[in-house]
Protein backbone atom coordinates (compact mmCIF):
# COMPACT_ATOMS: atom_id res chain seq x y z
CA UNK A 1 0.00 0.00 0.00
CA UNK A 2 1.22 3.50 -0.86
CA UNK A 3 1.29 5.95 2.05
CA UNK A 4 0.29 9.55 1.19
CA UNK A 5 2.92 12.19 1.88
CA UNK A 6 0.28 14.82 2.70
CA UNK A 7 -3.34 15.07 3.81
CA UNK A 8 -5.60 14.00 0.94
CA UNK A 9 -8.02 16.67 2.12
CA UNK A 10 -5.80 19.23 0.40
CA UNK A 11 -6.76 17.87 -3.02
CA UNK A 12 -9.33 19.94 -4.90
CA UNK A 13 -11.88 17.76 -6.70
CA UNK A 14 -14.20 19.50 -9.18
CA UNK A 15 -17.95 19.93 -8.87
CA UNK A 16 -18.42 16.32 -10.03
CA UNK A 17 -15.99 15.08 -7.38
CA UNK A 18 -13.27 14.34 -9.95
CA UNK A 19 -9.62 15.24 -10.36
CA UNK A 20 -7.68 14.77 -13.65
CA UNK A 21 -4.81 12.28 -13.57
CA UNK A 22 -2.09 12.35 -16.23
CA UNK A 23 -0.56 8.87 -16.40
CA UNK A 24 3.10 8.61 -17.44
CA UNK A 25 5.45 5.73 -18.12
CA UNK A 26 7.91 5.82 -15.21
CA UNK A 27 10.84 4.80 -17.41
CA UNK A 28 10.41 6.89 -20.55
CA UNK A 29 8.29 9.72 -19.12
CA UNK A 30 5.91 9.29 -22.04
CA UNK A 31 2.32 10.32 -21.38
CA UNK A 32 0.10 7.24 -21.57
CA UNK A 33 -3.37 8.58 -20.93
CA UNK A 34 -5.48 11.24 -19.26
CA UNK A 35 -8.07 9.84 -16.89
CA UNK A 36 -10.07 10.98 -13.86
CA UNK A 37 -10.14 9.89 -10.23
CA UNK A 38 -12.59 10.48 -7.44
CA UNK A 39 -11.80 10.04 -3.76
CA UNK A 40 -12.75 6.35 -3.79
CA UNK A 41 -10.74 5.45 -6.89
CA UNK A 42 -7.72 7.32 -5.51
CA UNK A 43 -7.92 5.38 -2.25
CA UNK A 44 -8.17 2.11 -4.19
CA UNK A 45 -5.16 3.14 -6.28
CA UNK A 46 -3.15 3.80 -3.12
CA UNK A 47 -4.26 0.55 -1.51
CA UNK A 48 -3.67 -1.74 -4.50
CA UNK A 49 -0.73 0.24 -6.01
CA UNK A 50 -2.61 -0.09 -9.31
CA UNK A 51 -4.35 2.70 -11.21
CA UNK A 52 -8.06 2.90 -10.58
CA UNK A 53 -10.16 5.58 -12.25
CA UNK A 54 -13.72 6.85 -12.45
CA UNK A 55 -15.24 6.22 -15.87
CA UNK A 56 -17.26 9.29 -16.81
CA UNK A 57 -19.00 7.49 -19.70
CA UNK A 58 -20.01 4.41 -17.67
CA UNK A 59 -20.23 6.26 -14.36
CA UNK A 60 -18.47 3.52 -12.43
CA UNK A 61 -15.08 2.67 -10.93
CA UNK A 62 -12.57 1.27 -13.40
CA UNK A 63 -9.48 -0.68 -12.27
CA UNK A 64 -7.16 -0.45 -15.27
CA UNK A 65 -6.29 -3.95 -16.48
CA UNK A 66 -9.07 -5.74 -14.61
CA UNK A 67 -10.51 -7.10 -17.87
CA UNK A 68 -7.62 -6.62 -20.31
CA UNK A 69 -4.74 -7.64 -18.04
CA UNK A 70 -2.95 -4.37 -18.90
CA UNK A 71 -2.40 -3.30 -15.32
CA UNK A 72 -0.49 -0.13 -14.43
CA UNK A 73 1.71 -0.53 -11.36
CA UNK A 74 2.03 2.82 -9.59
CA UNK A 75 5.50 4.20 -8.91
CA UNK A 76 4.41 7.61 -7.64
CA UNK A 77 1.49 10.05 -7.52
CA UNK A 78 2.21 13.78 -7.50
CA UNK A 79 -0.18 16.72 -7.13
CA UNK A 80 0.36 20.02 -8.94
CA UNK A 81 0.90 23.37 -7.21
CA UNK A 82 -2.85 24.02 -6.89
CA UNK A 83 -3.66 20.47 -5.76
CA UNK A 84 -6.27 20.16 -8.51
CA UNK A 85 -4.46 17.76 -10.89
CA UNK A 86 -2.31 14.65 -10.52
CA UNK A 87 0.50 12.96 -12.39
CA UNK A 88 0.70 9.22 -11.90
CA UNK A 89 3.95 7.49 -12.88
CA UNK A 90 3.49 3.80 -13.61
CA UNK A 91 5.13 0.64 -14.87
CA UNK A 92 2.60 -0.60 -17.45
CA UNK A 93 2.07 -4.29 -18.16
CA UNK A 94 0.64 -3.60 -21.59
CA UNK A 95 -0.94 -0.97 -23.84
CA UNK A 96 -2.59 1.99 -22.15
CA UNK A 97 -5.10 2.66 -24.92
CA UNK A 98 -8.25 0.63 -25.60
CA UNK A 99 -7.18 0.65 -29.27
CA UNK A 100 -4.16 -1.46 -28.35
CA UNK A 101 -1.50 1.25 -28.68
CA UNK A 102 1.15 1.90 -26.03
CA UNK A 103 -0.20 5.40 -25.40
CA UNK A 104 -3.54 7.08 -26.02
CA UNK A 105 -1.56 10.01 -27.46
CA UNK A 106 -0.44 8.74 -30.87
CA UNK A 107 -1.95 11.31 -33.25
CA UNK A 108 0.77 13.90 -33.84
CA UNK A 109 -0.80 17.26 -34.67
CA UNK A 110 2.45 19.18 -35.23
CA UNK A 111 6.16 18.63 -34.63
CA UNK A 112 9.15 20.92 -34.95
CA UNK A 113 11.82 19.70 -37.35
CA UNK A 114 14.51 21.49 -35.36
CA UNK A 115 13.33 20.45 -31.89
CA UNK A 116 12.00 17.00 -32.61
CA UNK A 117 11.65 15.03 -29.41
CA UNK A 118 14.07 12.17 -28.78
CA UNK A 119 13.36 9.35 -26.37
CA UNK A 120 15.18 6.12 -25.64
CA UNK A 121 11.88 4.27 -25.93
CA UNK A 122 11.38 5.79 -29.38
CA UNK A 123 14.81 4.59 -30.47
CA UNK A 124 14.08 1.15 -29.04
CA UNK A 125 10.85 1.07 -31.05
CA UNK A 126 12.76 1.97 -34.21
CA UNK A 127 15.37 -0.73 -33.57
CA UNK A 128 12.63 -3.25 -32.76
CA UNK A 129 10.96 -2.37 -36.06
CA UNK A 130 14.19 -3.13 -37.96
CA UNK A 131 14.25 -6.58 -36.39
CA UNK A 132 10.66 -7.39 -37.31
CA UNK A 133 10.47 -5.73 -40.75
CA UNK A 134 14.15 -5.98 -41.84
CA UNK A 135 14.26 -2.80 -43.93
CA UNK A 136 16.70 -3.28 -46.82
CA UNK A 137 19.85 -1.17 -46.65
CA UNK A 138 19.51 -0.48 -42.92
CA UNK A 139 22.64 -0.97 -40.80
CA UNK A 140 20.44 -2.12 -37.92
CA UNK A 141 18.83 -4.72 -40.17
CA UNK A 142 22.32 -5.84 -41.19
CA UNK A 143 23.23 -6.45 -37.54
CA UNK A 144 20.10 -8.51 -36.94
CA UNK A 145 20.73 -10.48 -40.14
CA UNK A 146 24.25 -11.33 -38.97
CA UNK A 147 23.01 -12.41 -35.57
CA UNK A 148 24.12 -12.36 -31.95
CA UNK A 149 27.83 -12.97 -32.50
CA UNK A 150 28.13 -9.95 -34.81
CA UNK A 151 26.18 -7.76 -32.39
CA UNK A 152 28.38 -8.84 -29.48
CA UNK A 153 31.52 -8.16 -31.52
CA UNK A 154 30.32 -4.61 -32.25
CA UNK A 155 29.50 -4.02 -28.57
CA UNK A 156 33.04 -5.09 -27.70
CA UNK A 157 34.56 -2.85 -30.38
CA UNK A 158 32.54 0.15 -29.19
CA UNK A 159 33.61 -0.47 -25.58
CA UNK A 160 37.22 -0.25 -26.72
CA UNK A 161 36.52 2.96 -28.65
CA UNK A 162 34.99 4.54 -25.53
CA UNK A 163 38.05 3.62 -23.47
CA UNK A 164 40.45 5.07 -26.06
CA UNK A 165 38.48 8.32 -26.38
CA UNK A 166 38.14 8.76 -22.60
CA UNK A 167 41.80 7.99 -22.02
CA UNK A 168 42.70 10.63 -24.58
CA UNK A 169 40.71 13.24 -22.68
CA UNK A 170 38.59 14.21 -25.70
CA UNK A 171 35.10 14.90 -24.33
CA UNK A 172 33.37 15.31 -27.70
CA UNK A 173 34.89 12.11 -29.03
CA UNK A 174 34.01 10.27 -25.82
CA UNK A 175 30.39 11.43 -26.07
CA UNK A 176 30.28 10.27 -29.69
CA UNK A 177 31.67 6.84 -28.83
CA UNK A 178 29.39 6.40 -25.80
CA UNK A 179 26.42 7.14 -28.08
CA UNK A 180 27.67 4.46 -30.49
CA UNK A 181 28.03 2.02 -27.60
CA UNK A 182 24.56 2.83 -26.27
CA UNK A 183 23.03 2.20 -29.69
CA UNK A 184 24.75 -1.18 -30.10
CA UNK A 185 23.80 -2.18 -26.54
CA UNK A 186 20.19 -1.37 -27.40
CA UNK A 187 20.42 -3.58 -30.48
CA UNK A 188 21.71 -6.33 -28.17
CA UNK A 189 18.80 -5.69 -25.80
CA UNK A 190 16.24 -6.13 -28.58
CA UNK A 191 18.01 -9.25 -29.83
CA UNK A 192 17.98 -10.67 -26.28
CA UNK A 193 14.41 -9.66 -25.43
CA UNK A 194 15.49 -7.11 -22.80
CA UNK A 195 13.47 -3.93 -22.30
CA UNK A 196 14.34 -0.52 -20.87
CA UNK A 197 11.97 -1.34 -18.01
CA UNK A 198 14.09 -4.41 -17.18
CA UNK A 199 17.19 -2.22 -16.86
CA UNK A 200 15.23 0.42 -14.94
CA UNK A 201 14.08 -2.17 -12.38
CA UNK A 202 17.59 -3.59 -11.99
CA UNK A 203 19.14 -0.15 -11.40
CA UNK A 204 16.34 0.75 -9.00
CA UNK A 205 17.00 -2.39 -6.96
CA UNK A 206 20.71 -1.56 -6.82
CA UNK A 207 19.87 1.93 -5.53
CA UNK A 208 18.05 0.34 -2.60
CA UNK A 209 20.97 -2.01 -1.97
CA UNK A 210 23.42 0.90 -2.14
CA UNK A 211 21.45 2.82 0.49
CA UNK A 212 21.44 -0.24 2.74
CA UNK A 213 25.20 -0.73 2.32
CA UNK A 214 25.79 2.93 3.19
CA UNK A 215 23.68 2.59 6.32
CA UNK A 216 25.51 -0.57 7.38
CA UNK A 217 28.88 1.06 6.69
CA UNK A 218 27.95 4.13 8.72
CA UNK A 219 26.83 1.92 11.61
CA UNK A 220 30.09 -0.02 11.48
CA UNK A 221 32.13 3.18 11.56
CA UNK A 222 30.20 4.53 14.55
CA UNK A 223 30.24 1.22 16.48
CA UNK A 224 32.98 0.92 19.15
CA UNK A 225 35.75 -1.60 18.52
CA UNK A 226 35.57 -4.80 20.56
CA UNK A 227 38.57 -5.74 22.66
CA UNK A 228 40.47 -8.85 21.64
CA UNK A 229 39.48 -8.73 17.96
CA UNK A 230 41.87 -8.44 15.03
Amino acid sequence: MLTPEFDLGKLKFDERGLIPAVVQDAVSGRVLTLAYMNEESLKISLEKELTCFWSRSREKLWLKGETSGNYQHIVSITADCDYDALTVKVEPEGPACHLGTFSCFENVLAESEERREFTYEGLMDLIRGRKTERKEGSYTTYLFDKGLDKILKKVGEECTEVIIAAKGGDKAETVYEIADLAYHVMVLMIESGISLADIHRELASRHVIDKKVKQETSAAVLAPEKEGTD
